[in-house]
């Protein structure tokens, strides 16, 4: 059973399409890559998935549960989203850490949140210590890492990332596609990977879907084998 599966997905802004009849599905462990121009509906797509905004039509199914219609919370117990502008993610009157561990408190409930949120900085490749620093303190690459951080902190099923790398420059970028990617096989989890930078998805994606006129298309795999 695939962890994402969406079908017939359709979205209108007025009279115009953005998506149209969208079908997908993303695999434990797989990373799918979408691209297409800006402003093509790649954002709209991963806004629908993540249930920030309802499609006019089709169904989503996360673990084996339609979830096109859900509300509440619940459900991000097997989602979790990187976005484009990760300082913009943070509250900047709260430390990284106290942002990494809110979902361990929302969804795990009560741990030794300290030396869980030591153990998935330094999994991230970041000192146990910056737990103590605000968003201002640190890169944007940095910054980015945290947010993954936190994305992972209750073992997700599905990570979806959402120009997660296009705000970095490019020897950050490669790190950052490097980390996604090895969090993503070691754990097992789905990624949807959304972005404009067909540069990035050698390094990344399994398979490559690319939203063109609210359709999807499959790319050739010949041009996006993966390391």
């Amino acid at each position: 059973m695939s962890v994402l599966e969406v079908k017939h997905v359709k979205k209108f802004f007025g009279k115009k399409i953005v998506l149209d009849d969208v079908n997908f599905s993303v695999d434990a462990g797989e990373c799918l890559g979408i691209v297409g121009l800006s402003g093509g509906g790649k954002s709209t797509l991963a806004k629908i998935v993540a249930r920030l905004i309802d499609c006019d039509d089709g169904e989503i199914f996360l673990c084996g549960n339609d979830i096109t219609h859900a509300t509440g919370n619940d459900f991000y117990r097997n989602m979790q989203m990187i976005f484009q502008m990760p300082e913009e993610s943070f509250d900047p009157r709260r430390k990284l850490g106290e942002s990494i561990a809110e979902p361990i408190k929302n969804f795990v409930g009560k741990q030794n949140f300290s030396e869980r949120v030591e153990n998935l900085l330094i999994e991230v490749g970041l000192p146990k210590n910056y737990a103590e620093r605000y968003p201002r303190e640190v890169s944007g690459g940095e910054c980015q890492r945290a947010a993954i951080a936190r994305a992972i902190s209750i073992n997700p099923k599905l990570l979806i990332c959402d120009e997660a790398t296009s705000a970095l420059d490019v020897t950050i970028q490669a790190q950052i596609v490097a980390l996604i990617k090895r969090l993503c096989v070691e754990k097992k989890i789905a990624c949807l990977f959304i972005t404009h930078e067909l540069n990035i998805l050698p390094k990344i994606a399994d398979r490559v879907l690319e939203l063109r006129d609210g359709k999807l298309s499959e790319v050739s795999n010949g041009n996006f084998e993966t390391n």
